[in-house]
């Protein structure tokens, strides 16, 4: 898999789209992303499973770059580390797209059995399902692509209907009526979670109901849904209201329907808002429900399941609930029942799925009781079994969880896993995990021997989706159908899980609940929470903007290493990332600097005999101890999950330390050799920075590590060791960045003189503790000095500086403006007086002093001191050029 010599030289470009699905291919055919348990440590993620109609989006980029960065740093510390992926069958959505495609078709859904829609939809599965896991290819994404699963595979499928007989006989999962969320799009019921709270401008109308018997008396009723008057079956009153007094006993006739209906008395109604009057529609309001449960009122469902009016009242029949509100104020106006209608705000919910408005609707469905379920997950994270990065979003779970209400699981859809009840013909019903012990059951239940399976008939409803991905973590091992197998024993508990906060309650909670009461154990360890990805100016990317850019065409654009880059620069945990298409643009430049970095080593020519300067001695064990204070800072940000930090810090490690100075530092002169020792130290350390790079750009670090140095056929940096680091040198680190500072300062020197950088330099000093003399041979040749020469006094015709406290002097060929180095020394006498000023504040405050860790006071010591040097050496340098 390595290109010739000759072919890496006539690279002289950096072209990630020649390298990327090379090494993929490469990777994949020798198996290195594949997992068995075995001796070693186990790592494991499980991926949030996209739904099987998805195509890769900017969110999906983050997430899945986060992972990969996770589990490839994970294979590289030695882990067997098995990231699992998969696709969820997204219930809703992908039967909203079989639905559609029949359409196009001439095929309408209600003219299917249920079996020929499935067969429609498993084939629109085969053919479109899954393009994602392999658009996450070009991401580089090393997935064990063995293991993939979908939640309606076989072994899924047989785990969630384990599951649900299990919790439906130990009493936690129950069927009855109850107020749910409607979706008349997806014509299903929906959780609590999968209702989207918006705010929304209307109308607040306000109806005239005639006191029944008395001639002229109206009650006013406000309401922002005049529509459901089909439905009202009573009028509620404050009995504290002394407005309504007198209507004890008395019934009110509902406008345009005519029905007379009571006048009821409860504290539930809000005297201050609107008139004090409530209209009472049990079928269509969660709160009217408890008020038509408490007074034994009549609940009239209007509502067909697609949102068009029923022929239950008989007026309105087939039109569709908001061309009816429209229709109905036109109505009540006419009819003299409209008092008046006012503009309006309120939180209208909203199907997550659809988008469209839900409607409350008494509805048999199946529920799982939550509370139980609930305790011993709140747990476990707020004592940190499992901790939140960042933690902020603990408050939100523990809210949640303590107000946690009984989950609806069933949908009236045809594409999902079939609830497994199935109805006698005498009545009831019995749930089994297959059609053969139900029949059994039925037997058994009814006392008739005789009855066929043919006589049972199984609930038309399927599962709520997330009932098959609560159990993700533990199902792709097979840990429900066979819970002690060697899989489930080695993997689970997984390590991290990556996801938004947005699907906290669908997925978080829930997959913990399971894995408490299935493993009784956590599934995961850690939980990353993404942020959302937002344009440059802070909107969040949608189509309907059109600002969310393709992923795959920034790939083909910048590269993938380009756009992973790019993603880890802009992101940090909880918080959302502002992206930037240049900073694709940055990362494919960075994979460019380590391209051309290689190029610049390779090009030396190495002298056998030649011995090792002490300038390339000095920086070798130099950048060997800032290697390893560096790789230890980065262990440190992988630990906190300051991701985004660890990437920026490996960046800055190259790009400034690296190849801004130490190959700087070694560098032969122009036609000159470079010795073996310098340039062994200088190719393992570029091998060290590619592993520690590896994670986060993948396919330039394979490409130059496979050359950088001899490997053998089949070797890999994806399973080769991450360096770690070794003895740091405080010390050598502090006096090489006074090197580092008098450098810049000499370079600061020559711009402002225009002294070209081959004119070789005199430098003096006056030397003190300050004055690295030990480094003066890397000193001399990166600021290019003729001489350094140590001096006792002052030189005021130089051009002078100072580090910390020591003073250096560049005496100039042409004397220097004396106005404009005054001008200089002003400006920088007011800085440092302003510097002073802060720090002395910091040390005048007891508090802080007593307080403080020691350390800390030291430093803030130190710098009065330094600040202090350099005021008096700028003020002698000031009196000096004034004489």
């Amino acid at each position: 898999m390595q290109l010739s010599q000759k072919t890496m030289e006539n690279c002289d470009k950096y072209v990630p789209q020649q390298i990327e699905d090379k090494w993929y291919e490469y990777w994949i055919e020798n198996n290195f992303f594949h997992s068995e348990p075995d001796e070693r440590e186990p790592y494991t993620i499980v991926i949030p499973p996209p739904n099987v109609t998805g195509m890769l989006h900017m969110g999906h980029m983050l997430n899945n770059t986060l992972q990969d960065v996770l589990v490839r740093r994970a294979r590289m510390s030695g882990k067997n580390a098995c990231w699992v992926p998969g696709t969820d069958h997204a219930s809703i959505a992908t039967e909203a797209k079989v639905v559609a495609r029949l359409k196009e078709q001439g095929i309408d859904k209600s003219s299917l059995t249920r079996e020929e829609f499935l067969q429609h939809a498993w084939q629109w599965k085969e053919e479109f399902g899954g393009v994602i896991l392999r658009q996450l290819r070009k991401l580089g994404a090393s997935c064990d692509w063995e293991r993939t699963c979908f939640t309606m595979d076989e072994e899924r499928s047989k785990s969630v209907i384990k599951v649900f007989v299990d919790l439906f006989n130990k009493g936690k999962i129950y069927r009855g009526v109850r107020m749910v969320h409607w979706d008349p799009a997806a014509q299903t019921a929906l959780s609590d979670e999968e209702v989207i709270y918006r705010e929304s401008q209307g109308k607040l109308y306000y109806l005239r109901y005639q006191v029944e018997g008395e001639e002229g008396r109206y009650i006013i009723v406000a309401t922002t849904r005049p529509e459901t008057i089909l439905g009202d079956t009573a009028l509620c009153v404050n009995p504290n209201d002394p407005r309504y007094a007198d209507l004890e006993g008395k019934r009110v006739i509902v406008p345009l329907v005519g029905r007379s209906v009571p006048v009821i008395r409860d504290e539930y109604v809000d005297i201050e808002f609107g008139t004090g009057a409530l209209k009472v529609t049990p079928a269509h309001d969660v709160n009217d429900y408890m008020l038509g449960e408490k007074y034994g009122l009549e609940s009239i469902d209007i509502f067909n399941p697609d949102g068009t009016i029923n022929d239950r009242v008989g007026m309105y029949v087939g039109m569709d609930r908001f061309v009816l509100r429209d229709q109905i104020e036109k109505d009540l106006a006419e009819a003299g029942l409209l008092e008046k209608t006012e503009a309006y705000t309120n939180n209208v919910g909203y199907s997550e799925r659809t988008n469209v408005p839900i409607e409350p609707k008494l509805s048999m469905q199946w529920f799982l009781r939550m509370e139980e379920l609930a305790k011993p997950a709140l747990e476990v994270v707020m004592n940190d079994s499992i901790k939140f990065v960042p933690a902020k979003f603990k408050n939100t779970y523990r809210h949640w969880m303590e107000n946690i209400k009984d989950w609806c699981i069933s949908r009236q859809l045809w594409w999902g896993h079939r609830i497994p009840a199935y109805f006698l013909p005498a009545g009831g019903y019995v749930v089994a995990e297959t059609a053969e012990e139900a029949l059994e059951l039925a037997r058994a239940k009814s006392g008739n021997s005789e009855l066929q399976m043919s006589d049972l008939r199984q609930d038309d409803d399927v599962l709520d989706t997330w009932f098959s991905s609560w159990l993700w973590p533990i199902s792709v091992f097979g840990g429900i159908t066979n819970p002690d197998n060697e899989e489930v024993n080695y993997y689970y508990p997984t390590n991290d899980l990556v996801t938004g906060p947005d699907i906290i309650f669908f997925w978080v909670a829930r997959m913990i609940m399971s894995g408490e009461e299935y493993r009784n154990e956590v599934p995961f360890r850690n939980v990353y929470f993404t942020g959302i990805v937002r344009d440059k100016i802070g909107r969040k990317m949608s189509k309907q903007l059109g600002n969310s850019p393709d992923p795959l065409d920034l790939i083909a654009t910048y590269g993938a290493d380009g756009v992973r880059a790019a993603m880890l620069l802009s992101t940090s945990a909880g918080n959302d990332i502002m992206f930037d298409e240049a900073l694709c643009e940055q990362g494919r430049n960075f994979g460019n600097k380590i391209w051309n970095a290689f190029k610049l080593i390779e090009g030396w020519k190495v002298d056998e005999a030649l011995a090792q300067s002490e300038n390339n001695r000095l920086s070798v064990e130099w950048f060997d101890a800032l290697l390893s204070r560096t790789l230890a800072e980065i262990d440190e940000h992988f630990e906190a999950y300051r991701i985004s930090d660890a990437m920026m810090t490996a960046y800055k490690l190259f790009w400034d330390d690296f190849s801004g100075w130490y190959l700087e530092m070694v560098k032969p002169a122009y036609g000159s050799p470079i010795d073996s020792a310098t340039i062994a130290a200088t190719r393992t350390f570029f091998d060290k920075l590619l592993r520690t790079l590896h994670p986060f750009i993948p396919f330039v670090t394979e490409e130059l590590w496979q050359r950088v140095l001899p490997r053998e056929a089949g070797e890999s940096i994806t399973v080769a060791h991450r360096a770690v680091a070794g003895e740091q040198k405080p010390e050598l680190l502090a006096r090489m960045e006074l090197v580092q500072e008098a450098v810049t300062a000499v370079r600061n020197v020559r711009k402002q003189s225009n002294t070209p950088q081959k004119e070789a330099l005199e430098l003096k000093v006056i030397a003190d503790e300050n004055y690295p003399a030990e480094l003066v041979a890397v000193l001399s040749k990166m600021a290019n000095l003729a001489s350094v020469t140590v001096v006792e006094e002052k030189d005021p015709t130089a051009q002078a500086f100072i580090v910390k406290t020591t003073q250096y002097f560049v005496p100039m060929s042409e004397s220097i403006d004396v106005e404009a180095e005054l001008e200089k020394l002003a400006a920088d006498e007011k800085y440092y007086e302003g510097f002073l000023r802060t720090v002395m504040g910091k040390l005048s405050n007891e508090r802080f002093v007593q307080n403080a860790p020691e350390a800390v006071v030291q430093t803030e010591r130190n710098k009065k001191r330094d600040a202090e040097a350099k005021l008096e050496a700028i003020r002698e340098r000031m009196a000096a050029l004034k004489k």
